[in-house]
């Protein structure tokens, strides 16, 4: 069953006035949004997703709706991944907080733009191209092994923006204070930039960086352009206000990169089967599709998916649970300098340590005492 053109065109234009609504809030109330605000801006953009899938279902059947789904809930944990680089980056400049909802705004923005792009040549490319699956799944199989054994964390994400930085520091004037969050100030008579401009093209930078992981993700899921750009405009709408809603709970998300990891290196394996089972490679198999490869349906995907997530946040909390449970009986544990002094000597020497000086009391020596 296909979407009909109405439907389309309209729940793009819906969006789009939910997405402009959104960012007229923030340019006209800069403000740190409180949980109970960020609690419900959160929920109405899940509930709003769900309503989506459902219409989806009732004009084009189950299958439709399984993969708007199970795409939208990977962007949806890409996103929540990119918010770790987001929280250092907002650190690294020291953006200050009341401000933090215009950056992430303006990071939604040049991500959707960003993932248009790359949604329209990817779709152009495997429509001519089928043999790109085999490159899609070989490039998220990577992805997940970068993931999982990222070797030095989201830092590196944030050290690939310092270049950026080097070079607008370079070409043009940028004052050393912000001036609210404005990205053009005047400073002593003199037109210059902000740092804002820093933290845009910081953002934007990572934004490319992530596009260039989830696309290829979420064609392994699903090829209709529609499908893949809706699921990417609902995973990305609320994540400003989940950006405050987590605030420390991303520390404790230790294991939220091996789920997605798992999901990345499944979406791989499922492009391979795809393009082995559909395979027009002259010297694979001659050229003839691979029967007997499975064809790995869409509500396995939407299964595995969300297993995973749910597995790594779970594992998480606990850990992070158990750790916090640990620590006052690992405070209470008393140490030989928390001990009670039973000599003068003792007394002196824990004295001595307590200010940094030498101990005022010696033990007598054995000359003194013969």
């Amino acid at each position: 069953m296909q979407l009909p053109v109405w439907f389309e065109i309209g729940s793009m234009a819906v969006l789009l006035a939910i997405l402009i609504a959104d960012l007229l809030i923030v340019v006209k109330r800069p403000h740190i949004p409180s949980n109970r605000e960020s609690s419900l801006w959160v929920a109405f953009y899940v509930a709003l997703a769900l309503v989506f899938a459902g219409l989806m279902w009732w004009f084009a059947g189950a299958e439709s709706a399984g993969q708007f789904v199970a795409g939208w809930l990977t962007e949806y944990s890409l996103s929540i991944d990119n918010l770790f680089v987001f929280v250092l980056i907002m650190s690294q400049f020291s953006v200050p907080r009341r401000y933090q909802q215009k950056v992430l705004m303006v990071g939604i923005i040049i991500a959707l733009v960003l993932r248009g792009i790359f949604i329209l040549l990817g779709a152009a490319i495997i429509e001519n191209f089928l043999p790109i699956f085999y490159l899609f799944g070989a490039f998220l199989i990577w992805t997940a092994w970068k993931q999982a054994f990222p070797g030095g964390d989201h830092d590196d994400d944030v050290k690939q923006e310092n270049f950026v930085v080097r070079v607008l520091r370079r070409t043009i004037d940028i004052s050393e204070d912000y001036d609210g969050a404005k990205v053009r100030t005047v400073v002593r008579g003199k037109r210059m930039f902000t740092p804002m401009i820093i933290v845009f093209a910081a953002i934007g930078v990572t934004d490319l960086l992530f596009a260039l992981d989830s696309i290829p993700a979420i064609f392994g899921i699903t090829q209709d352009p529609f499908i893949v750009f809706t699921a990417n405009i609902f995973a990305l709408m609320g994540l400003r206000q989940l950006y405050f809603l987590l605030g420390g709970l991303l520390d404790r998300l230790r294991y939220l990169h091996y789920g997605i990891a798992f999901i990345l290196a499944f979406i791989g394996v499922k492009l391979i089967f795809h393009a082995m089972h559909e395979n027009e490679v002259p010297f694979i198999n001659g050229g003839q599709h691979i029967e007997w490869v499975p064809d790995i349906s869409t509500w396995t995907s939407l299964g595995v998916i969300v297993a995973s997530m749910a597995v790594a946040t779970i594992a998480s909390l606990v850990a992070s649970a158990r750790e916090r449970t640990a620590e006052p009986a690992a405070r209470a544990v008393p140490t030989p300098q928390d001990s009670p002094a039973h000599t003068p000597v003792e007394a002196a020497e824990a004295a001595a340590r307590e200010q940094g000086t030498p101990p005022t009391v010696t033990p007598p020596s054995d000359e003194a005492q013969s």
